[in-house]
């Protein structure tokens, strides 16, 4: 064994929640508890394993695994600019906010809180040079029968898919000495018969001294609506076919001092109907803003910990064809007072 490190990640807050200008309450919250072990064992092989303690532990039928097993696989360094990963692993998004550590995210846009982001399968990442690599993935594109899936089951006159499989094409570059990245992304999964999702997937990201700075693109064009937005609006009959999904996300940190860091973030999102389809009419029907503000401390210097106060907006105008259906959605805020530490366990 040439290498091997345990962590435990804790994320916890204490939260007042208010809709429109009234509090609707005040709780303490686990927001993300996980066990991380990875380590390599010889110059060609490497595993990495974590489990977190926030979601459900029933296996699914699809990939006979539970929810909470996010990563489970074995990594095969074939050459030393070729590798493949064997198991349960990302599903290879483009994006900044998708990709870094969910545990450094206070607050995810609503189309990555919706992405599936882990997933069985394979893959294979060529390093071209030491500025360019490009990753090829086979993954589900679920992993669990289609009534966990989609909000009321598939809709009528649709037939389920034997290989609902997912196909992903990455590529990440760096430019101006490693300060600008670029994570670009395309996928295409399918979903029933005749019937896909398509992906693209964006994040542009510079970082040098203390500012980071990052604009994510997300966007996705769904046969049935695997994001469920529109069809869990109230009013709603079954399970929403042709909708497409737009994020675009902007971030600014800046550590101020080498204990302090702010950052801002926004996002806008949409959620529209591309073609009518029984009940649902062709059109937007959602769109939200979500804007946050912190401030973080790093009490020690020799501890991954700090703690911060977060101050959450999130907006949503629903049009026309939502309104008819009955929807309704409104504005929410919430300020947060929490705590961050990734614990070395070894």
């Amino acid at each position: 064994i040439n290498s091997a490190e345990m962590n435990f990640q804790l994320f916890t807050s204490a939260n007042a929640e208010f809709v429109g200008k009234e509090l609707d309450g005040m709780n303490f919250k686990l927001n993300r508890v996980r066990l991380e072990i990875k380590g390599d064992v010889g110059k060609w092989l490497g595993y990495h394993y974590r489990q977190s303690f926030n979601k459900y532990s029933d296996p699914y039928s699809l990939d006979n695994l539970s929810s909470s097993l996010e990563l489970a696989y074995v990594n095969l360094k074939a050459r030393h600019n070729l590798n493949f990963t064997i198991g349960k692993q990302f599903v290879n998004f483009g994006g900044y906010e998708y990709y870094v550590n969910s545990i450094r995210v206070r607050e995810f846009s609503e189309f990555n809180n919706l992405l599936t982001a882990y997933q069985a399968g394979i893959s294979g990442n060529w390093q071209v040079n030491p500025d360019h690599e490009l990753c090829f993935q086979i993954v589900n594109n679920r992993n669990g029968n289609d009534e966990d899936i989609y909000p009321t089951g598939l809709p009528e006159g649709t037939a389920k898919a034997k290989i609902p499989f997912m196909y992903t094409v990455n590529w990440n570059s760096y430019y101006l000495d490693k300060t600008l990245q670029l994570r670009y992304a395309t996928a295409v999964g399918q979903q029933t018969r005749k019937r896909y999702s398509y992906y693209f997937t964006c994040g542009n990201t510079y970082e040098k001294g203390p500012l980071l700075t990052y604009l994510d693109v997300m966007y996705t064009r769904q046969g049935i609506d695997q994001h469920g937005v529109v069809s869990r609006l109230p009013g709603t009959p079954h399970t929403a076919m042709n909708t497409e999904y737009l994020s675009i996300i902007g971030d600014v940190d800046y550590r101020v001092h080498p204990q302090w860091n702010v950052y801002v973030k926004g996002a806008y999102e949409t959620a529209r109907v591309y073609k009518s389809n029984g009940d649902f009419r062709k059109g937007m029907y959602r769109r939200s803003w979500n804007a946050q503000s912190s401030v973080e401390f790093f009490p020690f210097k020799q501890l991954d910990l700090f703690v911060f106060v977060l101050y959450t907006y999130r907006g949503v105008i629903l049009e026309k064809a939502a309104t008819q259906m009955g929807a309704i959605e409104p504005d929410t805020h919430r300020i947060s007072l929490g705590l961050v530490y990734s614990i070395p366990v070894f």
